[in-house]
């Protein structure tokens, strides 16, 4: 079965990936300008465009926002935990992963992936079972990133920070209060980050094995951020502590 990917974005970059078999766009949409530019560097990866009725598309991509264009593309597969180490280590950098426990939102990954791409980490983990795994929204909502970052699924979360400790990966939850601030704690060196849903946070038996925690400090009313935010903030805590702590 193939992978939809809807949208211009996410679209170019599946061309650029090499991962698209046919590429489909709406009669409406064939003459638009921005459309006309995906369309020469489809043809420039010899990926010939498609013109279909604009409900052959939202029938590919049904609740997404597609821009008249979708990608039927070779099934991207998982990686494994392993695997995306040794890429970290292939080159001669220290791991950098996040780890999603429970996260259900597409968009929120999506939008994890964008930051993971943008902050230089190597993977992001999922569970696979009570989590999002790669569907079309999570594809659109990423822009195109999901097709940069490797995304490992595990059987169990707990199983895998485990693994990583084994391996000399230093891991770290975030939590709504407890731990240091997440600017006193030391984000360098080999590091897995874990986040978990805005309703449960990170599960007991994940946290129980963590070496630190962290929090975010917030001045308002609401006590937490949206968990692709919270992300964001630690991922480039970590790029600006790299960079030799300027800011």
């Amino acid at each position: 079965m193939s992978d939809v990917v809807a949208g211009r974005n996410p679209v170019a970059e599946a061309l650029k990936a090499g991962r698209v078999q046919r590429l489909l766009v709406s009669e409406t949409a064939a003459n638009d300008k921005a459309m006309r530019a995906l369309l020469e560097r489809a043809r420039a990866a010899r990926v010939p465009p498609e013109t279909v009725p604009l409900a052959t598309i939202e029938r590919h991509a049904p609740g997404v926002v597609h821009q008249g264009v979708v990608a039927l593309c070779e099934p991207r597969g998982y990686w494994t935990l392993d695997e995306v180490l040794a890429s970290a280590r292939a080159k001669n950098e220290d791991p950098f992963l996040l780890l999603l426990d429970g996260v259900e939102d597409p968009h929120n990954l999506g939008a994890i992936l964008r930051v993971a791409d943008g902050a230089g980490a190597h993977g992001v983990v999922i569970p696979g079972r009570g989590a999002v795994g790669l569907t079309p929204t999570v594809l659109k909502s990423s822009a195109g990133a999901a097709e940069h970052v490797p995304v490992a699924q595990v059987g169990n979360l707990t199983d895998a920070v485990l693994h990583l400790k084994r391996e000399q990966v230093w891991v770290g939850i975030a939590e709504a209060t407890q731990g240091k601030p997440y600017f006193q704690e030391r984000l360098t060196g080999p590091l897995a980050l874990v986040l978990g849903s805005e309703g449960a946070g990170v599960s007991r038996p994940v946290a129980k094995h963590a070496d630190f925690a962290v929090h975010i400090p917030l001045k308002g009313a609401v006590n937490s951020l949206n968990v692709s935010v919270a992300c964001a903030v630690l991922c480039f805590e970590r790029v600006r502590q790299l960079s030799g702590g300027k800011r």
